[in-house]
């Protein structure tokens, strides 16, 4: 199973703003829910506390949040996880037992401090880069220097960019 990360970033870096997206492009939701549709996402506690009401838990998926409070729950079939996350992924995603032939993701979806802790575990990212800079309080990692293009799809207020991570040589 590969570990996958998936993001929408302004041009800027900018991935929130008060605990939400700064933009609302209908074609990226769908995507992100097409992409890791039957796939465990892991998140922080914020990212799970910005979904809306009707999508907490995300359906469909396994749904594990990172947080350092104790204490905080859920409920429901919601995984807490408060070790780090960095030492906690490959052994959620080892406890998974996919099949090695399965093109099936464990996807990391957020938020800032997550991305940056997991990175070093990540085989892919799935960007959408949102054209412009925007005002947040929430940043994408640097990444460029990790991953190679694999894919690029342009539209008009954004673009559906897919990387790999490079390999050592």
């Amino acid at each position: 199973m590969k570990v996958a990360a998936i993001v929408a970033m302004s041009e800027n870096r900018v991935i929130g703003k008060d605990g939400g997206l700064p933009w609302h492009f209908p074609e990226d939701l769908k995507r992100f829910s097409k992409l890791t549709a039957g796939s465990p996402v892991a998140m922080g506690r914020k990212t799970y506390d910005s979904l809306p009401d009707q999508y907490r838990p995300l359906p469909g998926r396994s749904n594990i949040v990172f947080t350092r409070n104790t204490k905080w729950s859920a409920g429901g079939s919601v995984i807490v996880e408060t070790n780090s996350p960095s030492r906690s992924v490959p052994k959620l995603v080892e406890s998974l037992k996919v099949d090695p032939s399965s093109d099936k993701k464990f996807w990391i979806i957020g938020g800032s401090e997550i991305y940056k802790e997991t990175m070093p575990l990540w085989d892919e990212l799935f960007l959408t880069l949102v054209k412009g800079n925007y005002e947040g309080d929430a940043f994408f990692p640097e990444f460029e220097s990790q991953f190679e293009e694999t894919f690029k799809e342009e539209k008009q207020a954004f673009s559906f960019i897919n990387y790999r991570r490079c390999q050592e040589t």
